[in-house]
């Protein structure tokens, strides 16, 4: 048999019920191997997460999945896995209303690592809590419920080079409540002022 293999994959109780889905392979001489592009892996990561989340999986919580040698240890492992800041900002400048974003990774007692954004909304767009909603279902939606902000922080601008690079680096200390790093290559070193004070107020609302 030298076509399309149907593999079928549960993840738990109730058997056939619970599949998080089906995908494709093809039998070769020595078993079976299953090809996935990219596309294929990055929505079987995000079925996968998201059959934890409905089993009750949260952020932060410690998952141990014993399985064999198989494609789907790997997606097992990257939908458990830490998300990178680029897919998050992807999703958020992928809504309608987000010009920029950037996104960094802040200490949190209870989830280890908190998913905090900076978000610069497109001309004539007010930045609302209604808004920091839909960008936070936006990015659920994207990639996955555990790729949801914890916060959204938004900005006229965000803090840049003179050759337009944003200082992520500054982002994480203002997340953080760090004191600011060396500001000097900043093209406007008020913006990154005014985003600490921006937090600030909020950590304390």
């Amino acid at each position: 048999m030298n076509g399309p293999l149907p593999i079928r994959r549960h993840t738990g109780q109730n058997g056939p019920s619970s599949s998080t889905g089906t995908s494709r392979g093809r039998k070769c001489w020595n078993g079976i191997r299953q090809t996935l592009t990219y596309w294929d892996l990055y929505r079987e990561v995000n079925r996968f997460a998201n059959a934890l989340k409905a089993r009750g999986i949260k952020r932060g919580d410690r998952v141990a999945i014993y399985m064999p040698m198989i494609p789907e240890l790997a997606i097992a492992m990257l939908a458990c896995a830490r998300i990178g800041t680029m897919e998050v900002e992807s999703a958020l400048v992928d809504h309608q209303d987000v010009a920029e974003a950037a996104v960094v990774g802040s200490t949190d007692e209870i989830r280890g690592t908190a998913i905090v954004a900076f978000v610069t909304v497109k001309v004539g767009v007010t930045a609302s809590t209604s808004l920091e909603g839909d960008l936070k279902q936006h990015v659920a939606g994207k990639i996955g419920a555990i790729a949801r902000p914890q916060r959204i922080i938004f900005s006229g601008d965000l803090p840049k080079t003179r050759s337009g690079k944003i200082m992520r680096r500054l982002l994480r200390d203002i997340a953080d409540g760090r004191v600011l790093g060396d500001t000097t290559t900043l093209a406007d070193a008020e913006v990154v002022e005014s985003l600490r004070q921006q937090y600030e107020e909020r950590e304390e609302a």
